[in-house]
């Protein structure tokens, strides 16, 4: 009788090598997106202003951080996007083989890129004030989103 370990993620004939990288690249991506998050939530909290993050009145991450956009229902803003790439962190490792994984990354990234879209507008039109954090994570959610994209397309029909 075999008794050798089989990694988990070939167990699951579903999940190629290619998908295998893919979510690894989502992983990946989202823990920058959780750093990125949490110097957010910190520079949320901070008293002191930074000067990493201001390159004259158009970018400066201090006033969009602080303004009355920077939380929701008096959660920040930065806290929910440490928890949205925090679950696109689980969903793309420890249940990469659920066969419903797709379909919730999909359901996650969709309502992730549509609230940096409209942080981006507030940024744009209403505080007329660039933060290069905020900048960084949109474009890791819609780096995020063409990869959740490709693996729900590789996915099989009978899934």
């Amino acid at each position: 009788m075999d008794h050798t370990v089989t990694p988990l993620a070939s167990t699951n004939p579903h999940v190629g090598r290619g998908t295998r990288l893919v979510f690894l690249a989502i992983a990946v991506l989202s823990v920058a997106g959780m750093i990125v998050s949490a110097v957010s939530l910190q520079r949320h909290y901070a008293k002191s202003a930074t000067s990493y993050c201001e390159f004259g009145e158009k970018f400066n991450c201090d006033i969009v951080n602080r303004s009355e956009y920077s939380s929701l229902l008096g959660i920040p803003v930065a806290g929910i996007g440490l928890a949205g790439y925090g679950l696109l962190l689980v969903l793309s490792t420890f249940k990469r083989l659920d066969n419903q994984t797709p379909t919730r990354l999909i359901m996650a990234v969709g309502a992730g890129l549509a609230f940096a879209l409209y942080l981006t507008y507030v940024e744009a039109y209403v505080l007329m004030t660039w933060c290069i954090l905020c900048l960084t994570s949109l474009a890791l959610i819609s780096l995020i989103t063409v990869l959740v994209g490709i693996v729900k397309v590789s996915q099989p029909k009978d899934s």
